[in-house]
């Protein structure tokens, strides 16, 4: 057998498994949930004013400043929004915020902040996922089309925040809204249903009804938006600049 025969096996091969692969995985979803529902994720979904476009580059900005040490508004309004919570448990095994506490060693310096997908232009994530299931829209939004996710993980271990889990279980009472699926990976979509219809991300609103207004949503392509002003005029930092991929998420606070 020659050399570009036994290639041709392989590919033959590996085309096989992960068409299989996909399949099974389709196959743990709730009956009469549809995961295409969910903002038709791909890039070329639908959103309030048209196809998904690179006329915008959805963004999120956080004043860590106003971000209070115990607080959980965001953390508690996105495990509602995206049907984290119960179950049947206690408390949820999967959360796509977790807030975290950074402390400056010499100082002693303490801030508080929430951490999710950081929605990355260059996404690690997508770099390395065999399916292509994991991907970033042209606005920007990082998603994991649960149709193709194998369940590899490839792209937890890429992820430099830690920002994606692995559905274990069986997932009951989930949102057409917000589709899960055992054996998937998941993470924060920036509630892409009610991006796309004209809304805001549940944690950002929750923040601001709480009157603590530290998270701040908006296009980063337009100069005149709130979030554009608010980067122009007080800055804002990348966390691990170093790494260069350009993320949607953008803090402020982190000199101290």
């Amino acid at each position: 057998m020659t050399d570009s025969t036994n290639k041709s096996a392989v590919d033959n091969s590996r085309r096989d498994f992960l068409s299989k692969a996909a399949v099974a995985g389709t196959i743990t979803i709730a009956p009469g949930v549809l995961l295409h529902r969910t903002a038709q994720a791909s890039a070329s979904s639908g959103s309030h004013d048209g196809a998904v476009s690179s006329k915008n580059r959805w963004g999120m900005l956080i004043d860590t400043s106003k971000c209070a040490n115990g607080c959980t508004a965001c953390v508690d309004a996105c495990n509602e929004e995206n049907g984290l919570v119960g179950n049947g448990r206690p408390e949820t095994d999967t959360q796509y915020i977790r807030k975290v506490t950074l402390k400056n060693k010499a100082t002693g310096h303490e801030t508080s902040l929430p951490l999710m997908c950081q929605h990355c232009e260059t996404a690690p994530c997508a770099d390395v996922c065999p399916t292509g299931a994991s991907f970033v829209r042209a606005d920007g939004i990082a998603l994991v089309d649960k149709h193709i996710c194998i369940g590899c993980r490839y792209c937890m271990m890429a992820c430099p925040y830690k920002a994606r889990s692995f559905v274990h279980e069986s997932v009951q009472n989930q949102k057409l809204t917000a589709p899960r699926g055992k054996g998937t990976v998941e993470s924060c979509t920036m509630c892409v249903t009610r991006v796309d219809n004209g809304g805001i991300p549940a944690c950002v609103e929750a923040c601001t009804e709480d009157n603590h207004n530290a998270l701040m949503f908006g296009d980063l392509n337009d100069a005149n938006s709130e979030i554009s002003i608010a980067l122009r005029e007080r800055g804002g930092k990348q966390l691990r600049p170093d790494l260069a991929l350009n993320t949607g998420v953008r803090y402020q606070g982190l000199n101290e």
